[in-house]
Order: structure tokens, then C-alpha cells, then sequence
């Protein structure tokens, strides 16, 4: 293939992964083909089978070599270093109505938060919640 093919090739893998739900699949195929691009315009390859076969070296290798570093680098951790644990025990305001068993809304520290009652009973909106533990995004509250 030409030069000018591959790199187009590449630029539409690159645009596809930007449309698909963070992966980082296609990514390293359209840098691959960005790779084979620029070596066909140097004039470092042979017959069309090495370019494939080129590409897909550069490819499946990148892919297991950085996609685990580019997750670890992405990883991202609660704002400012707080960790969560450590609003246990906090006072959490209603900002709708909790019935036992549902979810609900309430505010902390500015943020509002998915809430679920910890105990037999419901609280109303405006009463303030002790939190009694965390699970994932949802404040588990109980009588202040």
C-alpha cells in the first residue's frame, strides 16, 4: 500500500477509538498503522505482506507492552487526597425524603451523594444522618 494509505489508516483507527467506550483497543492499532506509515514513506519495507505483517507486530506488542502502564497511569484517586473512609462518621443532610430500603439523595460537604438508610426506619428531607459506612458511591446513613 501507499504511504499516504497507511497513514489515513491510522488517523480513522485513531478517530474510531475516540468514538468507542475506553478501551484503548483500537488505539494501538492506529498507531501502528501510523508506525508502517512512516516506514513505507522511508522506503524501509518490502512487498505489502511485510507491511501487514509489520503492522500487526507493532500492534498486538505495543498492545501488550503499554496498554496495563496507560490504565495504571490513568487510574485516578479521590479529589485533593482525601481518602473515603474517612467520612465515616460525618453528617450527611437530606435532600429528598429516604424510605427504608430505597436510595436517596443527600448532601456532603457540597457533593451530593446516593443514600440508603441503615437501620429500620426512614428520615425525611432536611434530617441529618450520621454515615455508618461507605459501599462504592452510596452513603449508608443512621440516626445522628
Amino acid at each position: 500500500m501507499q504511504w499516504w494509505t497507511w497513514i489515513l489508516f491510522g488517523l480513522a483507527l485513531l478517530a474510531a477509538e475516540m468514538l468507542t467506550p475506553g478501551g484503548f483497543f483500537v488505539l494501538f492499532f492506529g498507531l501502528a498503522a501510523l508506525v508502517v506509515g512512516l516506514l513505507v514513506a522511508l522506503g524501509l519495507t518490502g512487498p505489502p505482506w511485510t507491511e501487514w505483517l509489520m503492522f500487526s507486530v507493532v500492534a498486538v506488542a505495543s498492545l501488550l507492552a503499554f496498554r496495563p502502564r496507560l490504565f495504571d497511569a490513568l487510574k485516578t484517586s479521590p479529589p485533593s487526597g482525601m481518602r473515603l473512609d474517612s467520612v465515616v462518621g460525618d453528617v450527611v443532610v437530606l435532600t429528598e425524603d429516604l424510605a427504608v430500603g430505597k436510595v436517596g439523595k443527600g448532601e456532603l460537604r457540597g457533593t451530593v451523594w446516593s443514600v440508603r438508610t441503615e437501620g429500620p426506619r426512614g428520615f425525611t428531607r432536611g434530617d441529618r444522618c450520621r454515615i455508618r459506612r461507605i459501599d462504592g458511591l452510596t452513603l449508608w446513613v443512621g440516626e445522628e
